[in-house]
């Protein structure tokens, strides 16, 4: 149960993402964004840990926890960030949809002809939805390399993670990769033009207090739990549901027109996502957490 609980705050919360990180660069630097929601998000968890009495992060884990801190949280997250003044938010969440294929290969996971068709129809359905909603996306190849290049660090640091990481302390363990990846962001935002390259606006401020609460504290330690207890594709396929999310997010907040191509989309979507979280007959079942 609790599994499912994290799915779905991943998948919801991070619906917004990219909605989020398109109003933030309008006043910040991509790393200048980086050390301000991760330091203050991961200042944060550490306190909590401690408040809660979590057992702190184990000296062997830190190393670890670091390298993923700078592959998820500093490289990957600029990546997106940069690429994202290059790119419209939809073409990059159609690229950042491709994540579980990566996972798949990486992690030479034994997938069988449903959870590749199910791999291949999220995917799908997440272009269809995406392109459906607006026929005017932007394209550049180093944005898109970029996006590529920050997916591949995503799902190595990931699977790092989940074959090194042993210890317990959810909340210490994402402390320590958040201020990571916000110290690094901070040590380099000199050389990069530093915080901001336009007057901090209201939005761009909001946008970042949001990112480093409910996207980075709220939603990434769910993502954190959940990627040591889900086989990695499975788990991934929380990407094909934030672009429906966040459409669904704009048609009823934003009022948005909702058509039927992207009614297409989604169903394509949830085909694709159930095809990959029904069990296979043969594996084993999971225990019941």
């Amino acid at each position: 149960m609790k599994a499912w609980i994290a799915f779905l705050i991943v998948a919801l919360v991070w619906g917004s993402y990219f909605f989020a990180i398109a109003l933030a660069i309008e006043s910040f630097n991509p790393f200048g964004l980086v050390a301000a929601r991760y330091l203050s998000g991961g200042i944060l968890a550490l306190l909590l840990s401690r408040v809660l009495g979590e057992a702190p992060p184990q000296r062997r884990d830190l190393p670890h926890l670091m390298l993923q801190g700078f592959l998820l949280l500093t490289a990957a997250s600029a990546l997106v960030a940069w690429a994202e003044g290059h790119l419209s938010s939809g073409t990059a969440a159609v690229l950042c949809s491709t994540t579980p294929l990566f996972y798949a290969v990486m992690g030479r996971e034994s997938l069988g002809l449903r959870a590749w068709s199910g791999l291949i129809l999220g995917l799908g359905g997440v272009a269809i939805l995406i392109f459906s909603k607006s026929a005017t996306q932007i394209l550049s190849l180093w944005g898109v390399l970029a996006i590529l290049l920050a997916v591949f660090f995503w799902a190595y640091g990931t699977l790092h993670g989940r074959n090194h990481v042993k210890g317990q302390g959810l909340l210490g363990q994402v402390g320590v990769q958040m201020v990571t990846g916000g110290a690094l962001g901070l040590v380099v935002v000199p050389f990069t033009g530093g915080f901001l390259h336009a007057p901090l606006t209201w939005q761009s401020g909001l946008s970042v207090a949001y990112m480093a609460v409910l996207v980075d504290l709220v939603g990434f330690s769910a993502f954190v739990y959940l990627s040591k207890i889900w086989p990695p594709t499975k788990m991934s396929t929380y990407v094909y549901i934030n672009p429906l999310v966040a459409v669904l997010l704009g048609c009823l907040i934003l009022e948005e027109r909702f058509s039927g191509w992207m009614a297409l989309g989604m169903a394509v979507i949830l085909m694709g996502v159930a095809l990959l979280q029904i069990p296979r007959r043969s594996a084993t079942p999971e225990p019941i957490r």
